[in-house]
């Protein structure tokens, strides 16, 4: 069964719509080029000002490392019925709750999942083809990301899913009962990362964000990659300076 509703970034804009102070400070439009591109978010909106100020910007080129002791990411994954939009920026797929990870002993909820093309983090300069972002919050608020390096290569079923049910109109969140998707699916067996401070790399760009871009990439198809295209050919921000932060990696 489909149902079709108004996605909370839809009845966002009609309170921003219905308020002109409001529109002036919240929800300010930003694209991923021109003269509302990543150079100008800073200048969009005072909610956007640590777009440029800030110091602990994502995302980054990860070049130079410390090897570290660093905890598993204890991955407790559920599948639940498909819940997607199509935002404007990007594919968001919306979990039922009850998935989570736990990384040394804190337990983050995981919130939403979404996309980028090309992958926003560069290793030693080089991009991936996509990357998903699966973000997580703990019982305080703080958010943890985990990005999962996407190449070209064999389908994936993940993917799949979603991209089979997505919604014909932007902001219209899409639920397909019948559909069940595993968030798991869109990860490597093999768990290594890098972990550093960053922020949200989409407008309001808030720091305080915990990162795991882990090492080891998931395939996508050439069909894949080709029907995300269609809908976002670049909806990547350019990597941040470091400003001194320390990137780690596990063994």
């Amino acid at each position: 069964m489909r149902k079709v509703s108004r996605s909370i970034a839809a009845v966002a804009l009609i309170a921003i719509a219905a308020s002109a102070a409001a529109a002036q400070h919240a929800g300010a439009h930003w694209t991923y080029s021109g003269e509302d591109g990543p150079s100008h978010w800073g200048a969009l909106s005072h909610d956007y000002a640590v777009c440029s100020s800030g110091h602990e910007q994502s995302p980054i080129d990860i070049t130079t490392v410390m090897s570290a002791s660093l905890p598993a990411i204890q991955v407790d994954y559920k599948p639940s019925p498909l819940s997607v939009v199509d935002n404007g920026h990007t594919i968001m797929v919306t979990p039922a709750p009850g998935s989570s990870i736990m990384v040394a002993g804190k337990k983050y909820d995981l919130v939403q999942y979404h996309f980028h093309r090309p992958s926003e983090e560069e290793i030693n300069g080089k991009r991936h083809a996509m990357v998903a972002h699966l973000v997580h919050k703990d019982a305080e608020g703080h958010l943890a990301v985990i990005a999962v390096l996407l190449d070209v290569g064999p389908a994936n079923a993940t993917v799949q899913s979603i991209w089979s049910h997505l919604p014909d109109m932007k902001d219209m969140q899409m639920t397909v009962d019948s559909v069940a998707v595993d968030p798991a699916g869109l990860l490597p067996a093999a768990r290594g990362y890098y972990t550093f401070a960053g922020s949200l790399t989409t407008p309001p760009c808030s720091e305080h964000v915990t990162w795991f871009v882990l090492k080891t990439p998931v395939t996508i198809s050439t069909d894949q990659e080709a029907a995300f295209a269609k809908l976002y050919p670049m909806n990547a921000r350019p990597v941040q300076p470091l400003h001194g932060r320390t990137v780690k990696v596990s063994p």
